[in-house]
């Protein structure tokens, strides 16, 4: 069942306070503790925003949330905060070793406007905590993470897009909180998670992108934490990126730091190339991100029979593909118009008869609730 909710206002300081005390792991409390709680959501008011002006940039929301724990502990209770700066020790483990992971989601509101989707949350749960295990950290159970996103999701439900117009993307943090001097892990840790509403992640929108392969520089190499997602692996390619914008690029495709051929992935987003309705993606040897939306496609695209072949993919492979699309959280399925490798410029085959947004329709359609999920990926949160 449904149950409106209205915001605290910023004055009802001790309601919210108290309401902030909720844990995760309680299932008891009083009743004015209950109603004090279910104030704890966003506006009923629209937010005001053009929608139709949405790119993919900070819109801050009204809340965000929050829970701790110490090296040694787990994860046991979380709050609501209002959406705002945050404490740190100058010497905390994230500051100072880079020890952090973020995850990437969308919420979607539902057709009928009744409530919102997300799109395979304990996929990004169990992802983190892959993550949190590389980087010796303590990390959310699925519950608690997926009950955060919802959390996250109600207080600040004016800020969902209304349907075809965009999403709210999520962003859950797990970072070391505590200070540390010597390199070690960090005492204390913070699960975060805050939420913007967006609309396409590339400035192209649902135009075709454009390319460009760099040499020189690699985005993670063997033994390193290509295949988590740490907050380490992406400041190193922003000045490729950089580069590769100022030449009029959309962004960078990187290749792998051994034989420097073979395609690995795009500044934020995995690769795939078609020919002849096959479809190739380079496999995940932990210098590639197992993204969850690579994972939906390959799915879907075998349901819908194509061959889908998970492998190393040259260049010369590149250049010799029909189609190229990239997936992502953040940029779903975007189709690659063209892509410059030496100084020499490959296109490719975009538009409406094409493979790749034939895999985006479906996709889109699970995501935003317009079709029946028969895969049970989607959930529905009222």
């Amino acid at each position: 069942m449904s149950v409106r909710r209205a915001l605290v206002p910023a004055s009802s300081s001790v309601l919210y306070r108290l309401a902030g005390r909720r844990s995760f792991a309680s299932r008891s409390a009083s009743s004015l503790q209950q109603a004090c709680l279910d104030t704890i959501r966003s506006d009923e008011d629209d937010a005001d925003i053009n929608w139709d002006d949405l790119g993919f940039g900070l819109v801050p929301t009204d809340y965000m949330y929050v829970m701790r724990c110490a090296r040694d502990e787990k994860f046991s209770s979380g709050v609501l905060n209002r959406y705002g700066n945050i404490e740190l020790s100058p010497s905390s483990g994230v500051l100072n070793y880079g020890q952090g992971l973020f995850e990437g989601l969308k919420a979607y509101r539902k057709v009928d406007d009744g409530g919102f989707l997300l799109f395979r949350p304990e996929e990004n749960a169990r992802r983190m905590q892959m993550g949190a295990e590389r980087m010796c950290m303590p990390s959310p159970s699925v519950e608690q993470f997926i009950h955060a996103i919802k959390e996250t999701i109600f207080a600040n439900k004016r800020w969902v897009p209304p349907q075809g117009k965009g999403s709210l993307y999520i962003r859950p943090l797990l970072i070391g909180s505590g200070p540390v001097l010597g390199l070690a892990p960090a005492p204390d840790y913070m699960f975060l998670v805050y939420a913007a509403p967006v609309g396409t992640y590339f400035k192209e929108g649902l135009a075709p992108i454009n390319l460009v392969i760099d040499n020189n520089t690699h985005r993670a190499t063997p033994g390193g934490t290509g295949g988590v997602k740490t907050i380490t692996n992406y400041a190193p390619v922003l000045k490729a990126q950089t580069r590769a914008k100022a030449k009029g690029f959309t962004d960078v495709i990187y290749l792998d730091s051994i034989k420097k051929k073979y395609l690995e992935e795009a500044s934020s987003c995995n690769l795939f190339i078609v020919k002849n309705d096959v479809i190739s993606t380079p496999v995940t040897m932990g210098t590639i991100l197992p993204g969850i939306t690579r994972k939906s496609i390959i799915e879907i695209a075998r349901d819908y029979g194509y061959k889908v072949e998970e492998q190393l993919v040259s260049v010369e492979d590149l250049m010799d593909a029909d189609e190229v699309f990239c997936t992502g959280t953040a940029v779903v399925v975007a189709p690659v118009g063209s892509i410059t490798y030496q100084g020499q410029r490959f296109e490719y085959k975009t538009g409406d008869a094409t493979v790749t947004r034939k895999l985006y329709d479906i996709l889109t359609a699970i995501q935003m609730g317009r079709v029946e999920d028969e895969k049970r990926w989607t959930l529905e949160i009222d």
